[in-house]
Parts: structure tokens; C-alpha cells; sequence
């Protein structure tokens, strides 16, 4: 197949309803460049993410955006040409990412990215299936063992808070799979308990009630608290529930400022995950990424854990992207959701 000079994006330059005509439109542009650390990628699949629907809805509200933003974080696609630093890939293999959200995102025809958080596609999941893995995967993995730094022998308990949405099903299946932690995963409804129990979860709690719940299933203290929920709701459950020398890690940002104070007396401590910040800041171990991928890959293909793809639209239109934006706006999807492009 011959690469275009100009391919097909979707995107927004104004944050408005979803139902609105113009909340996301196709548009032309031309081919990305690529730079010599990129992979020139013919996008096959994506999946929308929370993220893709609040920086759609929220990014420009006051001020428009001068050019169309090319949403889209998770991709699968085939190399089509190299940069001169890539190493380790070949023009025609099958790839998938989360991309760097200071570039143009996977809501393309064709995208360039860094070949150093790419990884080859695990090779026993449909598109739809890889596609929904990057984004939680890194943020999984790296909240685990990069953030609050969990050591894959030790006994002792983990409280994730959110189990049942993307980030949290992937936490619960690492956390079970790679570490001998007991894992006490939140949900609310009967079918969000069976899932995070599916998942793998020793325990659920309720998080309306999640200090009492989580008493309740006899845990007075826990050693981490993984937040992909809320943050600032939950904090003062926390806070009373980490252990002496416990770990906070949250992905969920804040309106207001956040007292840490309590936790001086524990010798506790909290630290934000964001998967994006090694792309962002071109970190030294930004190749990290890759071998987290990798490992996730082969952790599929081995069957240790699953994905967590439960609804799969196809085209690469504007229509099926304005759906899939609705169901994740709803707040009551489980699991994960892919765009197949054809």
C-alpha cells in the first residue's frame, strides 16, 4: 500500500456537546513528519479513553483551538517507514502505543511516533483487544512499580479504588499476576462487583462508604491505596486508611489543594501517576515504555492476564467516534471500548 501526501484526521477546535455538529469533524492534513526517533504508523484501531472525552469537552471552552486537536491516545498499527535512530523494528510490523499527548494522536489515518514507547502488538488479540491495553496498561504497571515502588514478593495489601473502570481492571490483573499482594478493589453495583471479582480481586468494598466498608472486610489499615477514581472525594478515607509507612498513588487531578499533613505522623507518603510524563519531558528511561509494553504483550499472549475491550464500533468516521464519546461520557461503561477503522 502507498503512503498518501495527505490523510484523513478527526478532530475539534471548540469544546461543545457531544451532540453538537461540530464537537469532532473530519478534516485533511498532511502526512506527519517523521523525525529520526519515529515510526510512521498507518493507523487500524484505537480505543476512547475518559481523557479523549474531557480534553474534547474541557480544552477549549473559552479560548479555541487555532487547529483542529487530533484526539486519540491508544493505537495499533503497521510501520510504514523508520526514522534513522529506530532500532529494534521493521517496515510492515504490527505495533500498538499510547502516544504523547503533545503530539497529533491516533484519531488519524497515519501517525508518527517515538519508537521508544511502541511496542510490537501481542500476537493473540484482535485489534479491538490490543487497542484498548496501552494507556492502561503503562498506567497500571507504572503506578505499581514505579510509583508506589511495590515489591513483587511481599505480602501485603493493596486498595484500589475505581477497580472496575479501564486502569483499575488492569491494576487488579498486574497486581494478582506479578506481585503476591491481597487486593481489595471498590464497586458499588452488582455488575461492577462481579467484574473486578472477575478480574481477579480478593476482596470488593464499597466506595460510597469506603473507610466503614473497608473496616468492615477487615482491613483496619491498608499498605497502598492505588486512586483512579477521586481523589479529593476519597482523601480523607485515605488518609485514615494508609498504613504507618504506607503509599498513595492517584491518577486523578485535584480542583484544590490537598492536605498532606496527616499523613507526616504515618512516615506515609502520596506521588501522582501520569503516563504521559516520560514522552512529555523526554526522560532518560523514556525506553521504559517499550519494555512495560512488551511485557504486557507477552503477558496476553500467555493468557496471564486478559483484555478488557467489552464494546467495539467500526469506521473511521465522525459518527462512530461522536458514540463511542457518548458511551464513555454516560459513566457507566465497564471495561474498555475500541474503534476498529475498517
Amino acid at each position: 500500500m502507498s503512503v498518501p501526501s495527505q490523510i484523513n484526521a478527526i478532530g475539534f477546535t471548540e469544546s461543545l456537546p457531544i451532540e453538537a455538529e461540530n464537537s469532532l469533524f473530519s478534516f485533511t492534513l498532511p502526512l506527519p513528519v517523521v523525525g529520526e526517533n519515529d515510526l510512521l504508523v498507518r493507523v487500524i484501531a484505537t480505543s476512547i479513553n475518559p481523557a479523549d472525552a474531557k480534553n474534547r469537552a474541557r480544552s477549549a471552552l473559552e479560548t479555541p483551538h487555532e487547529q483542529p486537536v487530533i484526539l486519540g491516545y491508544d493505537a495499533v498499527g503497521i510501520i510504514e517507514s523508520l526514522g534513522k535512530n529506530v532500532s529494534g523494528f521493521n517496515i510492515g510490523d504490527k505495533v500498538y502505543y499510547a502516544g504523547d499527548v503533545t503530539r497529533a494522536g491516533s484519531n488519524s489515518e497515519y501517525q508518527a511516533v517515538d519508537y521508544r514507547i511502541v511496542a510490537h502488538a501481542p500476537t493473540s488479540q484482535s485489534d479491538a483487544q490490543a487497542a484498548v491495553m496501552p494507556l492502561v496498561s503503562l498506567t497500571a504497571y507504572e503506578a505499581l512499580f514505579d510509583r508506589l515502588r511495590v515489591s513483587r514478593t511481599e505480602q501485603k495489601t493493596l486498595l484500589i479504588i475505581g477497580g472496575a473502570g479501564g486502569v483499575g481492571s488492569i491494576a487488579i490483573q498486574l497486581a494478582k499476576q506479578l506481585t503476591n499482594l491481597t487486593v481489595i478493589a471498590t464497586a458499588s453495583r452488582p455488575e461492577t462487583e462481579k467484574w473486578v471479582r472477575n478480574m481477579g480481586a480478593d476482596h470488593v468494598v464499597n466506595h460510597r462508604n469506603l473507610l466503614d466498608s473497608t473496616r468492615e472486610s477487615g482491613f483496619e489499615h491498608v499498605d497502598y491505596i492505588f486512586n483512579v477514581a477521586d481523589t479529593q472525594g476519597h482523601w480523607d478515607a485515605m488518609v485514615e486508611l494508609i498504613a504507618p509507612q504506607g503509599m498513595i498513588s492517584s491518577i486523578v487531578e485535584v480542583d484544590t489543594k490537598l492536605d498532606i499533613a496527616p499523613l507526616a505522623t504515618k512516615s506515609a507518603g502520596f506521588v501522582w501517576e501520569l503516563m504521559f510524563t516520560r514522552s512529555m519531558f523526554n526522560t532518560s528511561d523514556m525506553i521504559r515504555q517499550q519494555d512495560i509494553l512488551a511485557e504486557i504483550a507477552q503477558l496476553l499472549d500467555e493468557g496471564r492476564i486478559k483484555s478488557t475491550l467489552t464494546q467495539t464500533f467500526t469506521g473511521f468516521d465522525v459518527n462512530t467516534f461522536k458514540e463511542a464519546h457518548r458511551v464513555i461520557e454516560s459513566g457507566k461503561s465497564i471495561g474498555k471500548l475500541a474503534i476498529t477503522f475498517a
